[in-house]
């Protein structure tokens, strides 16, 4: 840009950012100005470019001021029709950006923007000023080979355009090749964005393809470097006497651990036995810390993962093997390192006394949830004979879980009890059944205990007044817990509000009252919904899901990086060598670990769940024309989704609905018929056709089959 141009355009805005600057239009600026009649384009050229920027504004009479409108830095997120939202720190809601003021954002990006004075409803909108850092360097595309080059069309429709490939940057892909691509332009509106082809994963139909091509999406580091593998074989050494020793020895405890069948990274293990009538109950948590120093290779591998992240057909592990699978777990029969959090719990299940101690422990019996269920639940005497000694431990179990379960509901805990999904594969990684993974008598209890010890941990050093990273839940946003308010009102329930708050014992109390009900599916969805994510934090709010004062994650440091820290300063606080350095150390990083674990999380999450869809939508491939009974999961103005027994869920479109016009109803989740009065609405019973299914957007569609 002409230097002159822009020192005339600096010196304009600063004149108007004067104090005793008053708005003007434009031929009264170019006379204060001195502008020459023939140079009032440049001028106007100046003005709208301040507009455009956000710097300036100009009012229906046609008057140029100094901007008052602050602007925002957020993350873009795309919508494939073209329009976005961007999230802002600290702001409650995202802002709407139209697709005319995207100004070349693109999905993830870190945009400058201006909000709109003018909104259209109660959202609010803006636009994008400047893009201050581009959010996606890379992308997993699909290439298509073409005669002199390539172009390479991303597997996130999010990202809005075919990638160009010069020949000589494809690596030598073919079409069909499921590809990374790295981004070295970003393109204009009239020239599309140009890249480089970095890794073929594979080809589109080779087994695993899908599934790498997500965990390459999702940025999810997979191989550990030499580096770090040379440091596992020197720290992945048997337990030593030199390792047990100023240690509590609990090897003469009775102890096990209780998984699914499937795990291998063990991290906890429990014990129980009565002092009196009080329980004396034993969380044991693998102490991962002795074997992952602070500020190794290793360390900071754990701390960039995060956390582990359990795909449909694979775990990424925070830890190599050698270590969660290893010697950091809690195997039956070997001598292992661990931090016990030993409580005492009287009969109305108040935990009087507890001990957190750096201890040895010796697992019995590495068991299974579905073994422990058939103790508890099923009385198989097959399975009871073959764990004879340890079946008074496990009654005992159950007993003390229902009694901590009862007390925590009685505070208000809120325990939402939908299914899980399992999917089974075969061995080249095609779905052959789908099916809801429910909570059991075992899973439930094993849940009760390490909630137990997570909530006394935390407690213990909240009042210690340490730094330390709580794992935190916000109160519900208000707006939406008045139009749960107002909904379920239609059915005969109401929620107690008090001065637009909520105590998470009026949801409890609601979701015991409509246990069994034919809208309970409906409702408990709309209260989840209304529920904001928990994430780890520095300062302890309190968990409002839970209604616990204090909370944290304790309990997995093979797969969490928060246990993992917190575990440090546990450590360092009984062995005394929390000291005023070491805090001033702890108070510097833990909220950026806590920020950063939380980013993580969420990150695990959407891989997991998109691997599971994918699978889902593989799965109903072979079953198209095929009709199925199940219960509506969301309904919006395009139409509703529909879940089915197995978890499956499609949408079923409004422009499909032929028999009739549809208006869609916000305040009561339903589409009502002009003519017919027939209704669709939330956890209404339905019959679905499968019609149509999608890899890419990972979506399935369904029709409805009027009965």
């Amino acid at each position: 840009m002409d230097s002159k141009y822009e020192k005339r355009k600096k010196m304009i805005y600063e004149f108007m950012c004067d104090g005793m600057y008053v708005p003007m239009k434009i031929k009264e600026l170019a006379i204060v100005l001195g502008v020459k009649k023939e140079d009032r384009p440049v001028l106007e050229a100046i003005l709208n470019e301040l507009i455009a920027e956000g710097r300036i504004t100009c009012s229906k009479r046609g008057k140029f001021c100094k901007s008052e409108v602050k602007k925002m830095i957020g993350t873009f997120e795309a919508h494939p029709k073209g329009f976005g939202f961007v999230t802002v720190e600290g702001e409650p809601d995202d802002i709407f950006i139209p697709e005319s003021e995207t100004h070349g954002a693109m999905h993830m990006d870190t945009v400058e923007i201006l909000i709109s004075p003018v909104t259209s409803g109660r959202r609010k909108e803006g636009k994008v000023v400047n893009i201050v850092e581009r959010g996606m360097k890379q992308v997993v595309c699909t290439y298509e080979k073409s005669k002199n080059f390539g172009f390479a069309i991303p597997d996130n429709p999010k990202f809005g355009s075919d990638i160009f490939i010069p020949e000589e940057r494809s690596k030598g892909a073919v079409s069909g090749h499921k590809v990374v691509v790295e981004i070295t332009s970003y393109g204009k509106k009239d020239k599309k964005p140009e890249g480089k082809v970095v890794e073929i994963i594979g080809h589109i139909n080779d087994p695993g393809v899908d599934i790498m091509s997500l965990v390459r999406a999702y940025g999810l580091p997979v191989e550990f470097d030499s580096k770090i593998m040379t440091q596992v074989e020197h720290v992945a050494k048997p337990v030593s006497e030199a390792d047990m020793a100023g240690r509590k020895d609990l090897r003469d405890w009775q102890m096990v651990t209780i998984d699914g069948e499937d795990a291998k990274d063990l991290d906890d293990a429990v014990s129980l036995s009565m002092d009196g009538e009080n329980y004396v109950l034993g969380v044991h948590i693998a102490d991962v810390s002795n074997y992952v120093q602070e500020h190794s290779a290793l360390d900071a591998e754990a701390l960039k993962r995060g956390t582990s992240v359990y795909l449909v057909d694979r775990v990424i592990p925070m830890l190599p093997h050698a270590l969660s699978n290893g010697i950091c777990s809690l195997n039956q029969g070997e001598n292992r390192l661990a931090l016990s959090c030993i409580m005492t719990v009287n009969p109305k299940g108040e935990i009087i006394d507890h001990e957190i101690a750096e201890t040895v422990i010796c697992v019995d019996r590495r068991m299974t949830y579905t073994n422990v269920k058939k103790i508890l639940e099923d009385r198989d005497p097959e399975v009871i004979a073959e764990y004879e000694p340890l079946v008074p431990m496990f009654e005992k179990m159950a007993e003390l879980a229902a009694i901590l379960r009862k007390k925590r509901r009685k505070r208000g805990s809120i325990d939402f009890d939908f299914p899980e999904t399992r999917v089974i594969l075969d061995d080249r990684g095609n779905p052959v059944d789908i099916r809801p993974y429910e909570r059991n008598v075992a899973t439930k209890m094993i849940e009760d205990f390490m909630l137990a010890a997570n909530e006394t941990v935390a407690a213990d050093f909240y009042w210690r007044e340490v730094p330390f990273a709580y794992r935190t839940h916000e109160q519900p946003d208000s707006e939406k817990i008045h139009k749960l308010s107002t909904f379920i009102h239609n059915f005969g329930y109401s929620l107690h509000i008090g001065s637009d708050e909520v105590h998470p014992k009026e949801l409890q109390k609601l979701l015991e009252k409509i246990d069994g009900t034919t809208e309970e599916p409906l409702i408990s969805r709309l209260m989840l919904r209304s529920m904001k994510q928990a994430r780890y934090t520095v300062e302890n709010t309190g968990h409002f899901g839970l209604a616990a004062d204090c909370y944290c994650h304790f309990t997995s440091p093979i797969r969490r990086y928060p246990d993992l820290q917190i575990h440090r300063i546990i450590k360092d606080s009984l062995r005394g060598r929390l000291g005023p350095k070491r805090m001033e150390h702890y108070t510097k990083i833990l909220p950026d670990v806590a920020k950063h674990s939380s980013e993580m999380e969420r990150r695990a999450d959407e891989a997991e769940r998109e691997t599971v869809k994918l699978k889902k939508v593989q799965y109903m491939e072979s079953h198209i024309g095929e009709t199925y009974d199940g219960v509506i999961s969301g309904v919006a103005e395009y139409g509703f989704f529909v879940e089915l027994d197995n978890t499956v869920e499609g949408l079923v479109r409004v422009v499909d609905l032929t028999d009739d016009y549809y208006q869609y109803y916000e305040d009561t989740y339903e589409l009502v018929g002009e003519a017919t009065n027939r209704r669709y609405k939330l956890g209404q019973h339905v019959r679905v056709k499968v019609e149509h299914c999608d890899r890419i957007l990972r979506t399935i569609d369904f029709s409805c089959v009027i009965i």
